[in-house]
């Protein structure tokens, strides 16, 4: 990647999460729109919940922002300040990018296309597999969407936070009846172990399912890019598993990302939001 030197023409796509540092978008991006000739730079800010409204409305007055890239927590909340969004980012409820619309924020969710990308990367296919989700928020309710589009047999999916994981089961059953289920942290039997929650990012977080009882067959995969080898992914290369790390799902989706920042507003398959 050349150096940039912002000038007046200079686009600018924010990043926004709570917290930041984790972030490999404003170098990486930044890199993919550079390669595209695009004289844009991604800037990273770190925004409170509370804050994340009053910022988007301010943003959109600012004319050389083409768009915001979205990480935790915040996704749901971009869902719901969005004034058109694609399919994806309409069925899981969050958006992890949008894009400037003269109407207000387009969003979409690429996360389920970047995490099964990336762990087909590593040569693992979830087609007629069980599978283990644990987490169902923003990225692991897109991510659940797409092991279902992918062919899985089984998706058996945990939470903590019980109704939100019973409201993503059962909206997933009316397009995949008898094949998505209520998990737990027992990975036993699981051809894939997929982590969609923030557990590990934090030194002394536990882990987000029970690594004692992994197996060498099963292939182990991480939302988590800081650190870049998360405990989960430590834990299962130890007991010899096949494993996708955080970067490898950011690896995947960051040219999807660049595509739909850099895409004209209009496209045919959009839904305008209700309310």
């Amino acid at each position: 990647m050349t150096g940039i030197i912002p000038s007046g023409n200079t686009r600018l796509f924010p990043v926004v999460g709570d917290p930041i540092a984790q972030v490999r978008s404003p170098a990486a991006i930044t890199g993919l729109l550079a390669d595209r000739q695009q004289d844009a730079v991604v800037v990273p800010m770190h925004v409170n919940a509370c804050d994340l409204s009053h910022l988007f409305r301010a943003l959109h007055s600012v004319h050389n922002i083409g768009g915001i890239l979205v990480t935790v927590p915040h996704k749901q909340a971009a869902f719901t300040l969005c004034t058109t969004a694609s399919d994806r980012a309409v069925f899981v409820e969050a958006a992890n990018v949008v894009r400037r619309t003269k109407e207000g924020w387009h969003g979409d969710n690429t996360d389920g296309l970047g995490y099964l990308d990336g762990i087909e990367a590593e040569g693992f296919s979830v087609a007629d597999r069980k599978c283990l989700l644990v987490g169902c928020g923003g990225a692991g309710s897109a991510i659940a969407v797409e092991i279902m589009r992918r062919g899985a047999a089984v998706l058996a999916i945990h939470d903590i936070d019980v109704a939100r994981r019973d409201t993503v089961v059962a909206k997933l059953e009316q397009q995949f009846p008898g094949r998505v289920r209520r998990g737990s942290a027992d990975p036993t039997g699981y051809d894939l172990v997929a982590n969609a929650t923030p557990l590990g990012m934090r030194p002394h977080d536990p882990l987000p399912v029970d690594v004692s009882k992994l197996e060498s067959w099963q292939f182990v995969a991480c939302v988590i890019t800081k650190p870049e080898m998360p405990p989960l992914i430590e834990e299962a290369r130890r007991r010899g598993c096949r494993t996708m790390t955080g970067a490898g799902m950011f690896d995947a989706q960051a040219v999807t990302l660049v595509d739909f920042l850099l895409s004209r507003p209009a496209q045919p398959e959009l839904h305008l939001k209700s309310g």
